[in-house]
C-alpha cells in the first residue's frame, strides 16, 4: 500500500507546504539524503497553538503540534520529491519543544511525529531522533521538527 493510500485510510490531506519564514530553502538534497528544514505547525498559514508545554500546553497538545509540523515536513518531502513513495527510509527526526523550566516529557511530545511516521512508512518510517527542549521558538510555536529523508534512486 503506498503512502497516500495510508493517509486516505487515516484521513489525513496533507497541508500546503508551508513557505519559509526567512532566509532558507525548505529542502536540500545531497545524494539520496533529503533535508528539511525546521517546520512548524502550521495549519492554513497560521501556528495551532503557541506557548509552552509544561506552562501554556498539555502534553497531548504538544504531541498534537509535533503531528502536525510533521504533516507540514511531509508537504515539503512532496513537493520536492513529487510522490511520498519516493522515501526509501525516515533516517532522523529532530524535534525542538518549548519548554517551561521543569517541563522534561519531551520525548512524549515528540512521538506525536515518531508515530505517524511509523504509521504512514512501516519499519522505513524507525528513525534515529532528539527531542530536545527549547527555551523559545520562532513565531512561540511548542514544536519545531527537522527530518533528514533518504530517497529511492529515479528511474
Amino acid at each position: 500500500m503506498s503512502v497516500e493510500d495510508r493517509l486516505g485510510q487515516l484521513n489525513i490531506v496533507l497541508p500546503a507546504p508551508p513557505r519559509p519564514v526567512a532566509n532558507y530553502v525548505p529542502a536540500c538534497q545531497v545524494g539520496d539524503l533529503l533535508f528539511i528544514s525546521g517546520v512548524l505547525p502550521f495549519d492554513n498559514g497560521q501556528l495551532r497553538m503557541k506557548g509552552k508545554l509544561g506552562r501554556e500546553l498539555t502534553i497531548q497538545e504538544g504531541y498534537e503540534s509535533a503531528r502536525l509540523a510533521l504533516l507540514n515536513a511531509l508537504a515539503i518531502v512532496k513537493q520536492h520529491t513529487g510522490a511520498l513513495d519516493r522515501v526509501k527510509r525516515i533516517v532522523r527526526l529532530t524535534g525542538y519543544v518549548a519548554s517551561a523550566s521543569d517541563f522534561v516529557e519531551q520525548p512524549a511530545v515528540v512521538n506525536g511525529a515518531s508515530d505517524l511516521l511509523v504509521e504512514l512508512f512501516g519499519d522505513s518510517g524507525r528513525h534515529a531522533r532528539l527531542a530536545l527542549g527549547a527555551a523559545e521558538l520562532p513565531m512561540h510555536a511548542p514544536v519545531e521538527l527537522e527530518l533528514i529523508v533518504q530517497l529511492h534512486e529515479m528511474n
